[in-house]
């Protein structure tokens, strides 16, 4: 097959093994070789699983030749963030804490994704824990962004939203607890989805914040998304979140058509802090969406400036909780020491992070007895006056619209050294999160040369009406066209 393939979306590329114009086999192959080329410059990968990936398509092409009819994701290589448990392979979550994990069992995506007949490339680097913005937090690698080396990818889903903007997988999974799918997408020039609360099964998901945590698929454009929707979303027993509700086919909602449908315009997304040149970028995305027939309006959401605060008191408390199990007597990493209590205080000293380190103590802190009521409690109060916000806003519009990050990517060690101004760049993600609602993030410009996103967010369960303005937008511009140019240089290289 030509190396050019790859750049196709996942529905092209399903027409193409349909038609037996090429072979998952071949397929596979050409994205491995690709992922060997640009490896040691993007550092996406934790592990690419070559064997079994092309054992995969060798099933699949077994299918093709005896007639069988492909399902729409079947044959199709893609990749996992290292948070989703892979049965008998590492799954690390990106610490030296699990540097040794062989999951026993496979996450509800994970099998969901098996039976619709994908090809698992490998598992995707990632911040640690999932806790960062940047990829800059993983025991592992730095991953780097294809646009330019020199620029972070977002985070903590970095590797997954490299993987897919440098065609290194047809699409893949990640994981948003505050904007960890959107924000790497928006940096990368992709599509990425964070869906309801409860609308894809966490179970096999490794916990960082279990009130926040949701999984997600990052992808060339809105149509791959909704096709990746269509086969991980749904009810799980096995996950006590799981929200029983009638799944749609995603892909009906594909519609080149907004007209008369609200659009509001949060103000408080728009404050200090917002790159100038984001915001006149937003602003071109708005126009064009007003020329489609769209009614657009400014909104408040005035319980926003409260959201970061509320959401790190929050995320970190339960962090505190779910990292506790980490202690080397039953998985994961053990240190060497003379007594228990020695090994208990070496296997989290050397197994975490600093910035794990970080998020527990003032996730603990914030649950110590006389601070509770103080800290944790209002932040949950606080939470609930979020979503009333969202709420009311959603009884006058269909959707809410604003830049994904409040800057384009910036340079590795730029915000690593002030963890308030990492945390700041989640300030237009968290809100999201804290009310449980879907958000997607589609490429919207660029500045400086580096992409930025433009984020819808939707009514609980409206992921449909958000894949329909998304789509519209995206019939109607380029933005999800362009190639990163060392993901040009490469293919040039690879092909001759």
């Amino acid at each position: 097959m030509a190396t050019g393939d790859i750049e196709k979306s996942v529905s092209e590329l399903h027409e193409l093994l349909a038609h037996k114009d090429i072979s998952s086999t071949e397929l596979t192959q050409t994205y491995i070789d690709r992922i060997h080329n640009l490896e040691p410059d993007l550092q996406a990968y934790l592990m690419v699983l070559e064997d079994q990936a092309l054992a995969q398509a060798a099933e699949v092409d077994r299918k093709i030749a005896q007639g069988g009819v492909l399902s729409s994701l079947e044959g199709i290589p893609m990749a996992m963030k290292d948070n989703m448990c892979t049965e008998g392979v590492r799954t690390s979550c990106g610490s030296k804490m699990l540097v040794n994990f062989i999951p026993p069992y496979n996450a509800t995506v994970t099998n969901r994704l098996q039976a619709a007949g994908t090809i698992l490339l490998g598992k995707l680097n990632m911040d640690e824990f999932a806790m960062g913005s940047s990829t800059e937090n993983s025991y592992f690698a730095k991953t780097r962004n294809p646009w330019d080396l020199e620029y972070v990818p977002g985070g903590s889903s970095g590797g997954a939203a490299v993987a897919v903007a440098a065609d290194e997988a047809g699409f893949s999974l990640g994981s948003d607890t505050g904007g960890s799918i959107r924000q790497p997408a928006a940096f990368c020039g992709v599509v990425g989805m964070k869906p309801t609360y409860g609308a894809v099964s966490r179970y096999g998901l490794i916990a960082y914040a279990s009130s926040l945590d949701q999984i997600g698929p990052l992808t060339k454009n809105v149509r791959d998304n909704a096709l990746v929707m269509n086969a991980i979303a749904g009810h799980d027993p096995l996950d006590s979140t799981s929200v029983p509700f009638e799944k749609p086919d995603y892909t009906k909602f594909l519609v080149n058509d907004i007209k008369g449908l609200k659009i509001g315009i949060p103000r408080e997304y728009y404050g200090e802090g917002i790159d100038p040149e984001v915001a006149k970028g937003i602003q071109s995305g708005i126009q064009t969406l007003i020329d489609l027939g769209a009614e657009v309006s400014e909104c408040s959401l005035p319980h926003t400036e409260y959201a970061i605060p509320a959401y790190y008191l929050i995320a970190t408390a339960e962090a505190s909780s779910n990292l506790a199990r980490y202690d080397g007597v039953r998985y994961g990493y053990r240190a060497e020491s003379e007594d228990v209590l020695g090994m208990f205080k070496s296997t989290r000293s050397e197994g975490f992070g600093p910035e794990v380190k970080r998020r527990i103590m003032l996730g603990t802190y914030a649950l110590s007895s006389g601070y509770y009521d103080a800290y944790y409690l209002k932040a949950q109060k606080v939470r609930t006056l979020i979503k009333q916000d969202f709420d009311r806003a959603f009884e006058k519009f269909d959707v809410l619209l604003s830049p994904t990050a409040p800057t384009p990517a910036f340079k590795f060690g730029e915000k690593s050294a002030n963890p308030l101004a990492m945390y700041l760049s989640d300030i237009t993600t968290v809100p999201i999160n804290l009310a449980g609602i879907p958000a997607i993030s589609i490429p919207a410009g660029f500045v400086k040369g580096l992409p930025i996103g433009m984020q819808l967010m939707g009514k609980p369960f409206a992921e449909g009406m958000l894949y329909r303005v998304a789509y519209t937008f995206e019939q109607n511009t380029n933005y999800h066209t362009l190639k990163p140019s060392m993901s040009r240089e490469v293919l040039a290289r690879g092909s001759r």
